[in-house]
């Protein structure tokens, strides 16, 4: 059976070009909406450890972290109404993101970011200057929304402007601002929870519009890709523009390809409906299972609470926060072996790589975080095994960087074809909210409820889907992405869907 998941991908159409200088500022450029969703990431958890802030909005939990007598290590912060403002924002955006589809389509992939970017500003001015919980939900919705329109469009751009045999590693930049963004909100919460008076949360929050401001301003400097610009009807700007992408005049092969597709995206009128069709399920599946999988990987235990979580195993209110600091930067720094081995090693190689050692490190630091707390939660936290915890979490940190983390946004935005590409993308981003809320409503119950179990549950999961990904992924480095249906067809499992009729570039679609 193994020898029938690894399909060949060298067959491949090999287009004319090289990286421009012009493609590399474009996806850096782009890249910027994922500093928007990292440093939320990395924000919100340092601000709900910070005493002034759950002092102003959330004093039960506060009265019940400081004054409760009881030595629980594991119940201490579960509070419904704080994982609400934490996660309101995932529902936002799934919705923003199906939204989000139409505007790619009809009007390109950059203006989907520019609204991100102004609506994302919004809610960090309006967090930044909160006077209520209710400003504070409403500013997190409208940070949703702008995170849904940047993350159903930038993996989109990404994949759209890159050669076939680099898309791996500048569609990678995406998650390389979202780790940097996580760095980023990390150092400033490590300041601003020494500001004396205890306004520093507002600093944080409000800082958000900064990485808001630099998505919107970038996204008007954007040229728009060659795909959406056929698809919207300029087939000589597409041309014009891929040639300036690709450094050479010599762009007749891959332009002919890009009409043929959008000649059959123009037969497509209801692209959530032609989703379902037999054909789409191969790409459909991945758009469902990946972003799925990837919040069940337990990442955001780590990401979201990261300071909450230190402080509960011991760590000094400063330590939790530094520690979460130093956790952020090896996230981004293992990205970058990301970066440098997608296209190399190929998508499979970092899944299940990545997939074994996250969970080599889940059941270290289940088990350590057991030995102390028990099923009680009562415990003294020694400094060595602080340590050995931080180490292990360092490492699942990195294992996730050049694997679930970057692969989850690249390879579903990678595999549609162009007429269902906007709204399988909505697709991959609406589940991967929807999952991204549940955990981050549930965590902090399910660490109450499950205690030390919660890395054993996590770690299950991870092993489900590395053999998911053993069996059902195939390798895509190197494939041009108008002719990602030619990998299906040649799967041992996902070819049956595919007939010969649907590998023609250009053909009509069924009714």
């Amino acid at each position: 059976m193994a020898g029938g998941v690894i399909v060949d991908t060298s067959g491949g159409k090999e287009y004319p070009g090289k990286v421009t200088a012009y493609v590399i500022f474009a996806s850096i450029v782009a890249a910027f909406g994922g500093l928007i969703f990292g440093y939320d990431i990395g924000i919100s958890g340092g601000v709900t450890s910070m005493d002034s802030f759950l002092l102003d909005f959330f004093p039960s939990v506060y009265q019940k972290a400081k004054l409760d007598t009881s030595t629980n290590q594991y119940c201490k912060f579960d509070s419904a109404l704080l994982t609400l403002f934490t996660s309101s924002l995932y529902l936002a955006a799934l919705v923003a993101s199906v939204c989000a589809s139409t505007v790619t389509r009809v009007a390109g992939r950059k203006w989907s970011m520019f609204g991100g970017g102004v609506v994302f500003l919004g809610g960090a001015l309006l967090n930044g200057a909160a006077t209520n919980v209710s400003m504070l939900i409403i500013g997190r919705i409208l940070l949703g929304v702008g995170v849904g329109f940047a993350n159903q469009s930038v993996p989109v751009y990404l994949s759209e402007m890159a050669p076939a045999r680099l898309r791996g590693m500048l569609n990678i930049l995406f998650q390389l601002m979202i780790t940097i963004g996580i760095v980023i909100a990390n150092l400033i919460n490590y300041g601003t929870a020494k500001i004396a008076g205890g306004w520093g949360w507002r600093v944080s929050l409000g800082l958000a519009g900064v990485p808001a401001i630099m998505i919107t301003v970038g996204s008007l400097f954007l040229p728009d890709t060659p795909n959406s610009l056929i698809e919207r009807g300029h087939p000589h700007e597409a041309k014009e523009m891929l040639k300036r992408i690709r450094g050479t005049e010599d762009v007749g092969a891959e332009y002919e390809d890009l009409v043929a597709a959008s000649e059959e995206a123009k037969q497509i009128k209801h692209p959530w409906r032609n989703i379902l069709e037999k054909r789409n399920r191969p790409p459909l599946t991945m758009s469902i299972c990946i972003p799925f999988f990837q919040q069940l990987t337990g990442i955001n235990v780590i990401m979201f609470y990261a300071p909450v979580l230190f402080k509960t195993i011991g760590f000094g209110d400063d330590a939790s926060l530094m520690s979460a600091v130093i956790t952020g930067l090896v996230n981004v720094v293992a990205t970058f072996v990301s970066i440098i081995m997608v296209d190399r090693a190929g998508r499979r190689f970092l899944f299940l790589q990545g997939g074994t050692q996250m969970l080599a490190c889940q059941i270290i630091v289940g088990a350590l975080i057991g030995s102390v707390f028990g099923t009680t939660g009562e415990g003294e936290m020694t400094k060595v095994k602080a340590v050995f915890i931080v180490i292990a979490i360092c490492f699942y940190v990195a294992a996730f960087a050049w694997s679930w983390g970057p692969l989850g946004w690249l390879v579903p935005s990678e595999v549609f074809p162009l007429e269902i590409r906007s709204a399988g993308q909505s697709m991959n981003v609406s589940v991967n909210m929807l999952f991204t809320f549940f955990i981050g409503q549930l965590f902090l119950k399910m660490l109450c409820t499950m205690k030390f179990g919660l890395f054993f549950f996590f770690g299950g999961w991870v092993i489900i889907m590395t053999i998911f990904v053993y069996m059902f992924v195939p390798e895509t480095k190197g494939v041009p992405i108008e002719e990602m249906v030619l990998v299906w067809k040649q799967h041992w499992f996902w070819s049956k869907y595919i007939s010969d009729e649907d590998t023609h570039v250009g053909k009509k679609p069924k009714a």
